[in-house]
């Protein structure tokens, strides 16, 4: 699904491309990472991973598509400032992704605590620290 953005200016063309192409994969771009800050929000771990793949690919595709258009002559400067934006937007969802996995380790450590590994005396009897047998 892709949004209009009415407040966006028009943009006609680059040396390396068109850049309504450079646009619409931005668009891929922002549309994806508002889908996934949503299931986020949400904690909908289906829509996540889903939203989350698609990010990925619309990154990759935007990339390369603005990698070719800086080597062939630049990237518009609405377009640019779109871009450094989307960037620091998947930085803080990375950022905040991280910290729900922190808190949500710690959770299930609390939980469900580790338990001790089984130790082997010299006899080779399981040792938990204290010997029943005395020699």
């Amino acid at each position: 699904m892709t949004l209009t953005h009415p407040t966006r200016p028009e943009i006609r063309h680059t040396a390396g491309g068109s850049a309504s192409d450079l646009e619409g994969m931005l668009s891929q771009v922002e549309d994806a990472l508002a889908s996934l800050g949503d299931a986020l929000r949400l904690r909908d771990s289906n829509a996540i991973e889903g939203h989350a793949q698609q990010l990925q690919l619309s990154l990759e595709r935007a990339v390369q598509a603005f990698h070719g258009a800086a080597r062939a002559g630049g990237i518009p400067a609405p377009l640019r400032k779109r871009l450094v934006k989307a960037s620091g937007q998947v930085a803080a969802q990375r950022e905040s992704l991280v910290r729900a996995t922190v808190a949500l380790d710690r959770a299930i450590d609390a939980l469900m605590p580790r338990e001790a590994p089984a130790l082997y005396g010299s006899r080779g009897w399981i040792s938990s620290g204290a010997s029943s047998y005395q020699a």
